[in-house]
């Protein structure tokens, strides 16, 4: 099914009143009509994409300037966000030369909507679709997702508007089924490109209808929608600071759980976790929140009491990338490239050993042989989460001749995570478990405040800067530390609530 053109106007700039929309505009009406007006009248109130998130948008544009070699011939319109006269007469100039096989960032306007369309290629004539084009959206993502049907869609819908003969729209994505084989990378089997076309005609009529409310609304006052669940979902706004700021630290939508709750309060006109009605049904994690009382389990005691000597804290960072770096390894996979051990005898002696991979090598191997070196044969291992047993299984896998050692490792794995979650509570918690709400509760006099890695999606970000992207020795050595603080925090942070949880539940316990 192809797309007939809406107009005969030839590609280029057309001229309406007012303001100006994007694809990426667009999808933002979709998700909340009040994002996209700010987007449009206030921009600088949104909050800055932080490392983690624009790492991800990095990793987007390595994507897609990596899937322009599947288009041999191609050209790209370099003209940037800030020059759209230059783009669009640009383009009009490659979309008017039949030698121009694909055209990459081709800029496309139609009723001032703005695309930018990561490649646009000539249909072959053996497909008996001479002076057609198709529509080639890229995304880092391993599936079709529907906020990508929604930009096709879009980009459809102005590229039909202006004229052009489109005759398919796909999807270009990552295909977590390829394998690096350790040479240069496959560009044809690392994407898999999806033929999307039917749906995507299918939404077109949506698309002007709701271009002309997004254009309604830009014309007039900001409209007034409550943040809520809609924020989150495909994408966390960046107004969503800006937005709440005014909210009480009570407020219903910060009590956990799932968002068919929290609606059910809001119809009935509940604005706080305190005016949550009595008879209300609440889960157990849910009643804990809204009472705000600290409380110790039964089982406590007995659970914490099970870890045998020595006693390891171990933690694990890892990450990983759209694009493979080592052989055998696919797209997406868990690379882990650092490890965290404190080590508590039973005489209450404490040590600490670590290890990170600091060059541009696969460091997997080195990973376990140091792993199993530092744990030994002996002692309990706590870890916080299921994820360093998620990983193990999967280096097990992956190193056969590891495998028996390490299923002996993951015998040993003792989680604290659902120790707390099951047999402790405390206020400051606020319905999170994660060690980053336990810890400052828990162990006021250790937080991570002081840090400049916060979080493991920073580790990821750091780890990959320092070993693939830095060249300053200087700077990769303040980005080792970092990493090596994080991670030994990570651990201490893991002994330190063990230690006084175990001292709180003997106290209650004798009392």
């Amino acid at each position: 099914m192809s797309f007939p053109p809406d107009s005969k106007t030839s590609p280029g700039l057309t001229r309406s009143d007012g303001a100006r929309l994007s694809k990426s505009k667009f999808l933002s009406g979709l998700q909340c009509l009040k994002r996209l007006y700010l987007e449009v009248h206030s921009p600088e109130l949104a909050t800055e994409p932080d490392e983690h998130q624009q790492a991800i948008l990095d990793m987007g544009t390595e994507v897609g300037e990596l899937a322009r070699r599947r288009f041999a011939g191609g050209v790209l319109v370099t003209a940037d966000y800030r020059h759209p006269a230059e783009a669009l007469r640009r383009t009009a100039e490659l979309l008017a030369d039949p030698q121009v096989p694909a055209i990459f960032e081709a800029a496309i306007e139609f009723e001032r909507i703005l695309v930018r369309v990561d490649i646009l290629a000539r249909m072959s004539e053996s497909t008996n679709a001479a002076g057609r084009w198709r529509l080639i959206e890229v995304k880092s993502s391993a599936k079709v997702k529907p906020a990508h049907l929604n930009d096709l869609a879009v980009q459809a819908y102005v590229l039909r508007g202006a004229g052009i003969l489109l005759e398919r729209a796909s999807l270009l994505h990552i295909d977590t089924q390829y394998v690096h084989e350790g040479y240069e990378l496959d560009v044809e089997r690392l994407f898999a490109l999806e033929d999307l076309t039917d749906t995507v005609m299918q939404r077109l009529p949506d698309v002007q209808a709701r271009v002309a409310e997004m254009k309604t609304i830009l014309a007039g006052s900001m409209p007034a929608i409550e943040p809520g669940p809609h924020c989150q979902t495909p994408y966390e706004c960046p107004f969503w600071q800006h937005c709440t700021k005014d909210k009480p630290t009570r407020w219903i939508y910060y009590l956990p759980g799932g968002d068919r709750t929290i609606q059910s309060l809001v119809k009935l006109g509940v604005q706080t976790i305190d005016d949550i009605p009595a008879n209300f049904q609440l889960t157990v994690l849910q009643r804990r929140v809204k009472e705000g009382a600290e409380w110790i389990g039964p089982q406590l005691k007995a659970l914490l009491e099970r870890v045998q000597y020595p006693v390891h804290h171990v933690d694990f960072e890892t990450y990983m990338t759209a694009i493979p770096r080592y052989a055998q390894t696919r797209p997406y996979q868990v690379i882990p490239t650092q490890w965290s051990n404190h080590i508590e005898t039973q005489d209450g002696h404490i040590r600490h050993e670590e290890y990170l991979c600091c060059d541009p090598i696969d460091p997997r191997l080195t990973f376990i042989q140091t792993l199993l070196d530092s744990v030994g044969p002996e002692g309990s291992i706590c870890v916080y989460s299921p994820y360093e047993r998620a990983v193990l299984e999967g280096l097990a896998t992956a190193f056969p001749r590891f495998e028996r050692d390490l299923r002996l490792v993951i015998g040993r794995l003792w989680d604290l995570l659902p120790v707390i979650r099951e047999q402790y509570y405390h206020p400051a918690f606020q319905g999170s478990f994660s060690i980053k709400s336990v810890l400052p509760a828990v162990v006021p006099n250790l937080t991570y405040d002081e840090l400049e890695i916060q979080e493991g999606g920073m580790a990821a970000q750091a780890y990959v800067r320092m070993v693939f992207d830095e060249t300053d020795w200087v700077e990769k050595l303040r980005l080792r530390e970092a990493l090596l603080r994080y991670c030994a925090h990570d651990t201490r942070a893991l002994f330190e609530v063990r230690r006084a949880l175990l001292h709180m539940a003997r106290a209650t316990s004798s009392g």
